[in-house]
């Protein structure tokens, strides 16, 4: 039986992919930050147990336990936990930034090296790295996400060559919008590092950025269930040579293209209105 260890099952793209791979045949390790979040995924018949990005000793109790359920293998990993701070640059405190990083990236990058060694003494094995679109375009307000996931595809980028013939292979996914928790998970990460009240776009915030966060809204134009990123998911596991990108969703196509053909003067031009 295949196995794979996902990060960030508690909702959303995790919560989806653990349940399909599982009723493809895969052995799931479905990690959640809280241990509440993994009784109910225990609940629901998925194998989860916490997994805190930002807790070293979190990160390899995890693995212990994974490898402990499987026999000492681990076919693939899927880093997918992560979360937002919405926010001007200019209003975001270094510490938050920090803070959003050390999930984000940091914890995927110390999980990634722990795993590694074990893939490499098998001969094979799949990293799996959940970006987004907004690690190819920039937008408004979404400074320290787009600072990570750019910081995600470039590591992600070099570890990929440097893998190069070792029978481990190196995929990122780049969804755009997804249904999920993201936006109202992002809200107490912005209430506690962004005083918006004090900051010179206090009116840009009030007449944009918290009706977004804070209103019932439709779904995003172009948004897709989770299962178009557990689709590419899919492939990037079994597919016998897994392709180095897959976008998901037309914004994520549209911004890549125009991000490829177009003067970054005119490219911002269009990126100011979104």
């Amino acid at each position: 039986m295949r196995s794979v260890l996902i990060t960030g099952c508690s909702s959303g793209i995790g919560h989806h992919a653990a349940h399909a791979l599982a009723a493809r045949g895969w052995q799931v390790l479905a990690t959640c930050r809280k241990p509440d979040d993994c009784a109910r995924l225990c609940a629901e018949g998925l194998d989860s147990f916490p997994l805190d990005l930002t807790d070293t000793a979190s990160i390899h109790a995890a693995l212990a336990q994974t490898l402990d359920r499987t026999g000492g293998r681990l076919d693939a990993l899927f880093n997918n936990g992560a979360f937002a701070l919405p926010g001007a640059v200019e209003d975001l405190p270094t510490e938050g930034l920090r803070a959003l990083f050390e999930t984000n990236l940091f914890g995927w990058h110390e999980l990634t090296r722990a795993v590694l060694p074990l893939m490499r003494a098998q001969g094979h094995g799949r990293i799996v790295q959940n970006s987004s679109v907004l690690g190819l375009a920039a937008l408004k307000w979404r400074g320290a996400y787009v600072a990570s996931k750019f910081a995600l595809e470039g590591l992600s980028d070099v570890m990929r060559l440097e893998l190069a013939g070792t029978g481990i292979h190196v995929a990122l996914i780049e969804p755009g919008p997804i249904t999920s928790r993201i936006r109202e998970n992002s809200i107490p990460h912005f209430e506690r590092w962004i005083d918006w009240e004090n900051s010179p776009r206090a009116a840009q915030y009030r007449g944009s950025l918290l009706a977004r966060l804070y209103d019932k809204r439709d779904p995003d134009v172009f948004e897709l269930p989770p299962e178009a990123v557990t689709k590419r998911l899919i492939h990037a596991l079994e597919a016998r040579r897994p392709r180095a990108r897959y976008p998901v969703t037309t914004p994520t196509y549209l911004l890549g293209a125009l991000r490829r053909v177009l003067p970054t003067r005119v490219l911002d031009m269009i990126l100011q209105r979104l």
